[in-house]
């Protein structure tokens, strides 16, 4: 068994027409976030743990080559590549924790859940979701972007899979 955290940042950023994107689902109302991909912070997240596994960084060269020079700014793009080095091991859990004073994200958990089990091709009980305003004590907490950490764990393939 392996474990890697990840872990990403941004800040809001007004820009009329670029929606929030978080864990592959739009939160409707949402500000987005400053980036040159969709700014989707638990997909980094997910990718930066998937990094920790590997060795192999995605988010930088890899994945600025991906968004400049070839304009693929979908970060679940970005995962995929991450898990194209996983090799003879597979995920078997992961979890996120994000801090922001908005948007909320209660109503949202179960789709963003449901998104990342699909995209890891998972059972929805092995992806775990948390959201806290962290009482305001960081500049996420006082509502200037979003902060996610995402802690994964990794094994062997099953024999015959």
């Amino acid at each position: 068994m392996k474990c890697a955290i990840g872990h990403d940042s941004h800040a809001f950023y007004q820009h009329l027409g670029k929606p929030l994107i978080l864990g592959g689902v739009t939160i409707p109302g949402g500000e987005p976030l400053k980036s040159n991909s969709d700014g989707d912070v638990v997909y980094h997240a997910l990718t930066n743990a998937i990094s920790g596994l590997t060795g192999v960084n995605i988010l930088g060269e890899i994945a600025d080559d991906m968004c400049i020079k070839h304009g693929i700014i979908d970060s679940s793009k970005y995962v995929l590549e991450a898990l194209s080095y996983m090799g003879k091991n597979e995920i078997k859990h992961v979890s996120f924790s994000i801090e922001c004073l908005s948007p909320k994200l209660t109503t949202h958990i179960h789709d963003i859940r449901l998104s990342i089990a699909k995209l890891l091709a998972l059972d929805i009980s092995c992806v775990g979701f948390t959201a806290t305003t962290g009482e305001e004590l960081t500049m996420f907490g006082r509502g200037k972007g979003i902060l996610c950490t995402c802690i994964i764990t990794a094994g062997s393939k099953r024999i015959g899979d």
